[in-house]
């Protein structure tokens, strides 16, 4: 059996918002077509009565044919949760950068915020880490990460 990783998925309030935050902070790059999922098949997929999804896959940078991230919007929408770092289940998204400081600027300038402050740490045989969390338009969470040796 041969196993490939595929995506990450976020649920959005706004998914045309979020996939434009994404774009423009971290240069994600849109797969079409957009996704309009209705119908029986998506109704017993998610076992959501009269449910709808829509949404985009965006390339994501680093990767020429990798793994995508798909941001979706579901109708009816349960997004109203509060999420927190340490909640148990899937947390952040993490993208390995040049310049930390510069990305999460760019990304507060884009409606983005920061959650802690930038942080330096060495770890014995594998280099320095500087790193941030940071939160997108929606709240989600994302890890802004430089290793250098």
């Amino acid at each position: 059996m041969q196993i490939k990783f595929a995506h990450t998925n976020i649920i959005a309030k706004d998914w045309k918002k979020l996939a434009k935050f994404y774009i423009d902070v971290l240069g994600c790059i849109p797969i079409l077509p957009e996704r309009h999922l209705t119908g029986e098949w998506i109704e017993n997929l998610t076992n959501i009565e009269n449910v709808t999804v829509d949404g985009i896959h965006l390339k994501l940078p680093g990767y020429i044919d990798g793994p995508t991230l798909e941001i979706f919007q579901y109708n009816p929408d349960k997004t109203g949760e509060i999420n927190t770092i340490n909640k148990k289940g899937f947390r952040h998204i993490a993208f390995h950068v040049d310049d930390v400081e510069g990305l999460l600027n760019k990304l507060i300038e884009n409606g983005g915020s920061n959650l802690g402050s930038i942080e330096q740490k060495y770890f014995d045989g594998v280099g320095n880490l500087t790193v941030v969390y940071a939160k997108d338009i929606e709240g989600n969470f994302i890890e802004i990460q430089n290793w250098k040796r």
